[in-house]
């Protein structure tokens, strides 16, 4: 994905609009969730790439905390960050505010 002139983060997981990408990268405007799996990366997914998703208005994000048996949402993104932070447990499951289709229960994808 391309969220702008010399930012192409990689993440581990992204779900965009239907459309053909055979010409161009998908821009903010086609990403509807994103998805970080976080082991050794998670303080580089939660200081680095989640402000740049926030400033690029990517409207949810999910980091899966491995180390903490968690998932974290994140919505609401502006330039100063994501005003909505929700933390659950492999106990609880997850629904996505941006595609209410989409339901998990980390439990499936959390280790212990």
């Amino acid at each position: 994905m391309q969220l702008g002139p010399r930012q192409e983060p990689q993440p581990d997981l992204a779900i965009v609009r239907d459309r053909d990408y055979g010409s161009s990268l998908p821009g903010p405007e086609d990403i509807l969730l994103l998805i970080e799996v976080s082991d050794t990366s998670l303080d580089y997914d939660r200081e680095i790439k989640l402000p740049l998703y926030a400033r690029a208005e990517i409207p949810e994000v999910w980091i899966v905390d491995l180390p903490g048996q968690a998932l974290e949402l994140y919505t609401e993104p502006s330039g100063s960050g994501y005003a909505v932070k929700r933390r659950v447990s492999k106990v609880t499951t997850l629904a996505s505010p941006t595609l209410p289709t989409l339901e998990l229960d980390p439990a499936g994808f959390l280790p212990g």
